[in-house]
C-alpha cells in the first residue's frame, strides 16, 4: 500500500520529517542532561552497549546502533580522548580491534540510567500506558525490529 503520493505528500507531515524532528528534539534534551557526565547522547549508546557486554568491536557497535563505521570511528576517537574507552588489537587476529571501557568509562556508563530516563519520561508524560506500548510497537514495526525479537 502506498501511503504517500505526489498529490498528498507534505514534507512537514511526512513520517520521515516527524521522526527526525522527534529525534533531534530528544537528542538535544539528552545531550543537555548528559552534559555533567561530559558525553553526548550518541556517545551514550556506545558506552551502554559496552557496559552491557552487547558489543566489543567497532563493527558490532556500528551494527547495534545503526550508524556508519565512519561515525563510529569518530565517536570512539572522542571517547578515547576523554579516557572513557580504549582500543586494543586482538592478539589472535591483528585485523580485529576490541573496544574496552576504561574504569572512568565504566563509571560514566553506570550513571547514564540515572539521567536519561527523566528526559524520556518528560517526553512521554502525556501518554497513557497503552499509547506508550502502541508507539513502541509501531516504531519497532517501522524499523523492522519487530522481526528480530530479543
Amino acid at each position: 500500500m502506498k501511503h504517500y503520493t505526489r498529490k498528498n505528500y507534505e514534507l512537514t507531515e511526512s513520517i520521515g520529517f516527524l521522526l527526525n524532528k522527534a529525534r533531534n528534539g530528544m537528542l538535544m534534551e539528552v545531550d543537555a542532561a548528559l552534559r555533567p557526565l561530559e558525553i553526548t547522547g550518541q556517545q551514550m549508546g556506545i558506552l551502554l552497549a559496552l557496559v552491557r557486554g552487547e558489543v566489543s568491536t567497532p563493527l558490532e557497535i556500528s551494527r547495534a546502533l545503526g550508524i556508519d563505521t565512519g561515525l563510529t570511528t569518530r565517536m570512539l576517537d572522542k571517547l578515547e580522548n576523554k579516557d572513557l574507552v580504549q582500543r586494543r588489537r586482538c592478539e589472535e587476529d591483528r585485523r580485529v580491534v576490541h573496544v574496552l571501557l576504561t574504569q572512568k568509562g565504566t563509571e560514566v556508563a553506570r550513571r547514564i540510567p540515572d539521567v536519561t530516563p527523566d528526559v524520556l519520561n518528560r517526553r512521554l508524560e502525556d501518554f497513557t500506558i497503552d499509547e506508550f506500548n502502541e508507539l513502541l510497537r509501531l516504531l519497532k514495526k517501522f524499523t523492522g525490529d519487530d522481526l528480530h525479537p530479543g
